[in-house]
């Protein structure tokens, strides 16, 4: 695991923990910059996604890892923590095991999809063989790269910007990550004292993210937002600015 701290060391302290098959470098590249004028952040890379040889084991042991962290160098408390898409699951169980405290929770348009082992398997044996064929031949990189625009219907330069991400890593530590995430469910109704939930909804990706954000947690605040999936790190300054200004928003919102 890695934890890098940087920014403004004086600022309140903001962790960062990144989407499937990426690593913090890649996956906040875009923004990584403006947020650490402001934020004391604490970036994130997961087993397998950290440059070591280890392997991502699973979802909730890279929890614990992360809750170990917090405790030890910031007394189990923290202003702030942004998920981006599958890093938002991390900032549920964080949040909803309560072994560290997190005033702000921020979700960045995730899925959360939640499913059993057969199902999950299933899934895995569907999208798994199109994040882990970045690696192959060019012929292999064009194909992989049309179907991935296609499945998230990404223009070139997004589409361009998730290869990058998936195309350095492990494919078992692909594999475990999505696989594990699936099977890494939340409870329904969550509500910790003094714990702000906060989501970043991408409204082309459909209404039914918007209840299960509401099934998931009680009363969340909920930015709607025009774009596709974390389209504000991949898609462009129309989409950037405004959910940057909503973070500073929910960062300086009492809990």
């Amino acid at each position: 695991m890695q934890f890098d701290e940087k920014g403004n060391l004086t600022g309140k302290t903001l962790m960062l923990l990144p989407g499937t098959a990426c690593d913090y470098q890649t996956n906040f590249a875009t923004v990584l910059d403006r947020l650490g004028e402001k934020y004391h952040l604490i970036c994130v890379n997961y087993d397998g996604f950290d440059g070591s040889d280890a392997v991502f084991p699973d979802m909730i042991t890279v929890t614990e890892k992360i809750e170990g962290y917090i405790q030890g160098h910031f007394g189990g408390k923290l202003d702030g923590a942004l998920g981006s898409s599958l890093g938002s699951t991390f900032v549920g169980q964080l949040i909803m095991r309560q072994r560290v405290h997190i005033d702000h929770g921020i979700f960045g348009s995730p899925d959360l999809d939640q499913s059993g082992k057969i199902s999950a398997w299933l899934q895995s044996k569907l999208v798994v063989p199109l994040l882990t064929s970045f690696t192959g031949s060019e012929k292999r990189q064009a194909k992989a790269r049309e179907k991935i625009k296609s499945f998230f219907e990404m223009n070139d330069d997004t589409a361009d910007r998730f290869m990058g991400c998936f195309s350095k890593f492990k494919p078992e530590s692909i594999r475990n990550e999505y696989y594990t995430d699936l099977l890494t469910h939340l409870e329904d109704d969550i509500h910790v004292e003094h714990t702000a939930v906060h989501f970043i909804y991408a409204n082309k990706m459909g209404e039914k993210y918007l209840k299960r954000y509401k099934k998931y947690f009680r009363d969340p605040e909920i930015r709607e937002f025009d774009m596709q999936h974390e389209q504000w790190l991949f898609g462009g300054e129309q989409y950037t600015a405004p959910v940057l200004k909503a973070i500073d928003e929910f960062m300086e919102m009492p809990v």
